[in-house]
C-alpha cells in the first residue's frame, strides 16, 4: 500500500506547484493600489495657453522620487523641471520649462503607494490643438517584467516560509512534544527558517529596482539599496531578519535542548518557549501588517493588530497541517504520530478556522466597503475565490476530523509488565506491532545464545587438538561473528518494515494521511490566491476611485463638456475593453473629440480602427460619420466636429480589434 502512496503524493505535488505555476503567470502586474483621481491639466484636455505646472491627485498618500513625475513634448523630450512637489494632502506637482509650443505634451507618473505597492500610467492633454507625437504610454505599468516575477515570487515564499515555519514549530510545542526528536519535523521547521530569510533578503535587494526601473541590472546598486533602507518597506524587511534570528534561536531550543529534558524539566522550558514563540511570531506578522494594506486606509490602528491575528491563525492552521502531513508520512515506523496529538491538533485548527473567519469578516469589510465590490472589482473576485477554497478546505479538515475520531477510539490500555503502571498503546495495531517486536528479539537472542555456544564449543576442541591452529580459529570466531551481526541486522531492518507495513496499514491511519494530503493540496493554491490579493488593489480603494473619476466627468460635463464610456467586446482575442468619448464644448456648432481606448483594467491600447458617428433620431438627422486621427496609444481625435442642433444625440463608436472582430457600441447624450 505505501508502494502506491508515493507515486500519488509526488503526482499530486507536481499538480499543485503547476496550478500554482499558472496563478501566478496570469497575475501579471501588480494592480495599483493608489489610484488618481484628478488631473490639471486634465486628461485629454486642449488648454489655451501652456500651464506653468502639471499637478496629479491620488487617492491616498504616495512616496516620489526626482522622476516620479515626467512631462514629455511631442518629440519625446522633458519639459519638466525640478523635482516634483506635494502640493496638499494627496496632490503633486511638477513644473514646466516656460513658452512651450503647441502640440500634444505626455504625463507619465510613477509612484510608491502608501501600501508600498508601485503605481504607474500616463495621459495626455494638448496645448492650443492635438498633434502626432511619438511617445507611447502603452508600456507605463509598474511591478512588471523579470523583477517584478521574482518579486512576486519571493512574497509568496516568504509567506510559505513564515507558515511552515511557526505551524511546523507550533504543531511540536503544542500537539506533539515527542516530535522535537523527529528528524522530518525539524528538517521542516528549519526550511521553513532558511525559506523566509532567502526570501527577505531577495525582496530587499529587489525592492528598488521594482519601485522603479525594473530592471535586472538595478538589483545590485547600492545607492537603490541605501533609499529602500530609508522607506517604510526597507525598515519593515530589516525587522523582520532581526527577528528570524530570534527565531533561529528558538528552534535551536526547540529541537536541541527541549528534547533532551526531562517531563519535569520540560513543562516550564514548554511555557517559556511558547511565550517567546508567540512574541517572534507575532513580530514577524508585524512587519507585513506595517508596510501594507492593514498600515493604511480605514482604522488602520484596529487593522494592523486584526493582520497579525489573522496571519497567526494561517500559519497555526495551514503551517500544523503540513507539520502533520509530514508526521504521518516520514516519521519512523517506532515513533508514529499518536491519535492524541492528532486530536490536539484538530483543536487547534478550529481555533484558527474561528480566529481566521472574525478576522476575515472584518478585512473584507475594510477592503471592499460594498458587497457590489465582491463582484464589480478584481480584488472581490479574487477574494470570492479565496473564500470558496477555504470553504473546500474547511469540508476535507471535517473528514480529517472524522478519521481521527475513528483513530481515537483504536486506542487500548493495557498493562505491561516491563513498565509497571498501565501503559496506553497508540492502536491497536500498533500493539500487535510491538508484541511482534519482542518475538523476534527473543528468537535472536536464543539463536544468538546457541550460536555462541556452538562456536565456544568447537574453539575449545580446537584448542584441545592443535596449538598451532589457534590464530585460525580466531578468524573463523570473528567471521562467525561478523555474520551474526550481519544476521542481526538484516532481522532489524525486517521487523522495521514489517512495523512499518503494519502500522500503514491501519485503514483509519490511511484515510487520514489522504485527507490531510488533499488538505494540504488546496492549502498551497490558497496561499497563492492569498498572495495575490495582497497584491491586487483593495475593492473600496477602486471604487473610490471610480466615483472619484465620475464626480470629475460630471463636474466637466457641467462646464459644457461630455464624457461617455461604453464597453464593448468584439469577441475576438484580446477584444474587451472600454472606450471613451470626449466632446467639448459639447454645443450646437464646432467641436473637439477625443476617444480613449483601455483594456478592463485601465491600460491604454491600440487597435486597427475607431469610427464614431452622431444620430438625432427624433429630428431624422443621421448618422454625422466622424473618423479621428490616431494621436498616440489609445488616443484618438478630431477637429471641427459640427453638431447641427440641440437635441438627445444618439452617439455610437465603432471598434474594430482585428480583420474580422469588429463590433458598435452606443450612448443617448444631450448635446446643446
Amino acid at each position: 500500500m505505501t508502494q502506491t502512496i508515493a507515486p500519488r503524493v509526488r503526482t499530486l505535488v507536481l499538480l499543485l506547484l503547476a496550478v500554482t505555476g499558472l496563478l501566478f503567470a496570469g497575475a501579471g502586474p501588480v494592480s495599483a493600489h493608489a489610484a488618481v483621481t484628478g488631473s490639471a491639466p486634465q486628461q485629454g484636455a486642449v488648454v489655451d495657453k501652456a500651464p506653468t505646472q502639471v499637478s496629479l491627485t491620488f487617492s491616498e498618500k504616495v512616496a516620489l522620487s526626482g522622476d516620479s513625475l515626467r512631462v514629455l513634448d511631442p518629440k519625446g523630450k522633458r519639459v519638466d523641471r525640478g523635482d516634483p512637489a506635494n502640493l496638499t494632502g494627496t496632490t503633486y506637482a511638477v513644473k514646466l520649462h516656460g513658452g512651450l509650443p503647441d502640440g500634444t505634451y505626455t504625463v507619465t507618473y510613477q509612484v510608491v503607494s502608501e501600501d508600498s505597492h508601485p503605481v504607474a500610467g500616463a495621459y495626455t492633454f494638448s496645448i492650443g490643438a492635438p498633434s502626432q507625437t511619438t511617445v507611447s504610454v502603452s508600456g507605463q505599468t509598474a511591478g512588471g517584467g523579470v523583477v517584478g516575477t521574482l518579486y512576486g515570487f519571493g512574497r509568496y515564499v516568504s509567506y510559505a516560509g513564515f507558515i511552515v515555519m511557526v505551524g511546523g514549530a507550533a504543531f511540536v510545542l503544542a500537539c506533539w512534544q515527542r516530535g522535537a526528536g523527529v528528524r522530518a519535523l525539524q528538517r521542516l521547521t528549519v526550511a521553513g527558517w532558511l525559506a523566509l530569510t532567502a526570501a527577505t533578503l531577495g525582496l530587499l535587494l529587489l525592492r528598488g529596482s521594482y519601485t522603479g526601473s525594473g530592471k535586472v541590472g538595478d538589483v545590485f546598486d547600492l545607492d537603490l539599496l541605501g533609499q529602500v533602507l530609508q522607506t517604510k518597506t526597507g525598515a519593515a524587511l530589516v525587522s523582520r531578519l532581526l527577528l528570524l534570528a530570534a527565531a533561529a534561536l528558538f528552534i535551536a531550543v526547540l529541537f536541541g535542548a527541549y528534547e533532551k529534558r526531562e517531563d519535569e524539566e520540560k513543562r516550564d522550558l514548554t511555557f517559556g518557549l511558547a511565550v517567546g514563540g508567540v512574541v517572534v511570531s507575532a513580530g514577524l506578522a508585524a512587519s507585513w501588517a506595517m508596510s501594507e494594506h492593514a498600515s493604511t486606509g480605514l482604522q488602520a490602528g484596529i487593522a494592523m493588530p486584526v493582520d497579525i491575528i489573522h496571519l497567526l491563525a494561517v500559519a497555526g492552521w495551514l503551517g500544523g497541517l503540513a507539520a502533520l502531513l509530514v508526521a504521518l508520512y516520514r516519521t519512523p515506523a517506532d515513533t508514529p504520530v499518536d491519535a492524541l496529538a492528532v486530536r490536539r491538533f484538530s483543536r487547534l485548527a478550529f481555533g484558527s478556522v474561528l480566529a481566521l473567519v472574525a478576522t476575515g469578516i472584518y478585512q473584507s469589510w475594510r477592503q471592499l466597503g460594498s458587497w457590489t465590490a465582491f463582484t464589480d472589482t478584481r480584488y472581490g473576485q479574487l477574494l470570492l475565490v479565496k473564500i470558496g477554497l477555504v470553504a473546500v478546505l474547511v469540508g476535507i479538515a471535517w473528514v480529517s476530523r472524522r478519521w481521527t475520531g475513528r483513530l481515537a477510539e483504536a486506542v487500548v490500555v493495557k498493562p505491561r509488565e516491563e513498565s509497571g503502571p498501565v501503559a496506553v498503546a497508540d492502536t491497536d495495531t500498533d500493539a500487535e506491532t510491538d508484541a511482534d517486536e519482542k518475538e523476534p528479539a527473543r528468537a535472536g537472542a536464543s539463536g544468538s545464545g546457541s550460536g555462541s555456544a556452538s562456536a565456544s564449543a568447537s574453539a575449545g576442541k580446537g584448542a584441545a587438538a592443535s596449538g598451532k591452529k589457534g590464530a585460525a580459529g580466531s578468524d573463523k570466531a570473528d567471521g562467525e561473528s561478523e555474520r551474526a551481526a550481519q544476521l542481526a541486522r538484516q532481522r532489524a531492518a525486517i521487523d522495521t518494515a514489517r512495523r512499518k507495513e503494519r502500522r500503514d496499514a491501519d485503514p483509519n491511519r490511511f484515510g487520514l494521511r489522504r485527507s490531510v494530503l488533499a488538505e494540504a493540496g488546496v492549502a498551497v493554491v490558497l496561499l497563492a490566491v492569498t498572495t495575490m490579493l495582497t497584491s491586487t488593489e483593495p475593492g473600496r480603494t477602486e471604487e473610490e476611485a471610480k466615483a472619484a473619476t465620475s464626480a470629475s466627468a460630471a463636474d466637466a460635463s457641467s462646464a459644457g463638456a461630455l464624457t461617455l464610456d461604453m464597453s464593448f467586446d468584439t469577441g475576438g482575442e484580446d477584444g474587451k475593453g472600454v472606450v471613451r468619448v470626449d466632446l467639448d464644448p459639447a454645443r450646437v456648432g464646432g467641436n473637439e473629440m477625443h476617444v480613449y481606448v483601455q483594456r478592463p483594467n485601465g491600460r491604454a491600447f491600440d487597435i486597427p480602427e475607431v469610427k464614431v458617428a452622431f444620430t438625432l433620431e427624433s429630428q431624422d438627422i443621421g448618422p454625422l460619420p466622424v473618423v479621428p486621427d490616431h494621436i498616440t496609444t489609445g488616443h484618438w481625435s478630431a477637429s471641427g466636429v459640427q453638431i447641427p442642433m440641440a437635441g438627445e444625440w444618439k452617439v455610437s463608436v465603432t471598434v474594430r480589434t482585428s480583420d474580422i472582430d469588429q463590433t458598435t457600441v452606443s450612448k443617448n447624450a444631450q448635446i446643446g
